[in-house]
């Protein structure tokens, strides 16, 4: 990828990012967080909220994270690529993951996890150790799924003779253990093993998806393992083992699985360009086919509001548990109703537009 194509579709995200942030109405995700949730991400969108009005105040410090992540990866695609114009492509195909789009522009702790991760491994690929054990601390206190992060770390210290990571991660994995933290496993054989490949189909785009997964089976059989690899494939063997038996949620394993798109781009540029030119003609269809799936991905996502609104079945668009509290709000204030009751979330959406639970007044 030339340079001026990805300063363009750079421009683009940034202001895409900055159009869904401030144009989409409030999740019941995000709500709940907001009302009922001491953690982190409470704190950042209130933080936001007390300095820039509207939607984008909730999500302003996660659009920043985002844009973190977004930077610390183009440092390390210089790292893996000898050409340039790789890293472009490696961070533009990252960009405009489904996963990393909506991470973006909602509130949600996995950007703030995906830039710690992301740090993580460019300071110790650089060998800047001081900061890491912050880091990891960090995770630690942020993110109840980090286990998965830290057994990683584990399993690299000891394949690589790393005696300072592997204690390290071996002691917040006894901390995770003594205090009780991090995922709970239990349940009985069920059917979410195939639930969880369509969600990672959706955070990667399908096409690019199945690349992904045949590109850490293929580092795993052959290939040299990075430290990259290893947070990522822990992560998504985790979360298809745990998936036999119990509902997995993918916002748990998705920031550490994701961190591998240098992986699959290196692969890919790898067999393309070991073959001759008569030779590559089926890698290239196969890429551009994987770029229309990623594109109209993307595209769905940042058009959601106007695809919303021209739906003739808005109660079965899967953005709806967002429009609907947001229309009723404007409908109840225009009959001058000022307060609302509801069951669930919903009752919350409407309590950030100003409509109170009832019961609340009385």
């Amino acid at each position: 990828m030339k340079k001026k194509y990805f300063h363009w579709l750079l421009f683009f995200y940034v202001t895409a990012s900055f159009y869904l942030a401030t144009t989409t109405p409030i999740t019941p995700h995000e709500a709940r967080n907001l009302y009922l949730s001491s953690d982190l991400v409470s704190l950042l969108m209130q933080w936001g909220s007390a300095i820039v009005p509207g939607f984008l105040g909730l999500r302003i410090f996660f659009v920043l994270f985002a844009f973190l992540s977004i930077r610390i990866f183009y440092e390390l695609g210089q790292r893996y690529f000898a050409k340039r114009e790789d890293v472009y492509l490696s961070t533009a195909l990252f960009m405009f993951l489904p996963g990393i789009l909506t991470a973006t522009v909602l509130a949600n702790v996995g950007i703030i996890v995906l830039a710690l991760v992301l740090l993580f491994v460019l300071l110790y690929e650089r060998k800047h150790f001081t900061l890491l054990p912050l880091i990891m601390l960090a995770l630690f206190f942020i993110h109840e799924a980090s286990i998965i992060f830290f057994v990683a770390l584990l399993f690299y210290g000891i394949a690589y003779k790393d005696k300072a990571l592997s204690m390290f991660s071996a002691a917040f994995i006894t901390a995770f253990l003594y205090l009780a933290k991090g995922i709970e496993i239990g349940g009985r054989p069920s059917g979410h093993f195939i639930e969880i490949f369509g969600l990672y189909a959706a955070v990667f785009s399908p096409l690019l998806f199945l690349y992904f997964f045949y590109t850490m089976y293929r580092i795993l059989l052959r290939e040299k393992k990075t430290l990259m690899w290893y947070i990522s494939f822990t992560a998504l063997a985790a979360s298809l083992l745990l998936s036999i038996r119990q509902k997995v949620y993918i916002t748990d394993f998705a920031p550490y699985v994701m961190i591998s798109t240098i992986a699959m781009v290196d692969l890919f540029m790898h067999s393309l360009r070991v073959r001759l030119p008569q030779f590559q003609k089926r890698y290239l269809r196969a890429f551009y086919v994987g770029i229309v799936f990623l594109v109209f991905s993307a595209l769905m996502i940042i058009f959601n509001r106007e695809l919303f609104y021209l739906s003739d079945n808005k109660e079965k668009h899967f953005a709806n548990r967002i429009y609907q509290p947001y229309i009723l709000a404007q409908k109840l204030k225009v009959k001058g109703v000022e307060c609302y009751d509801v069951k669930g979330r919903m009752g919350l959406q409407l309590r950030y537009y100003g409509i109170p639970f009832c019961a609340n007044d009385k």
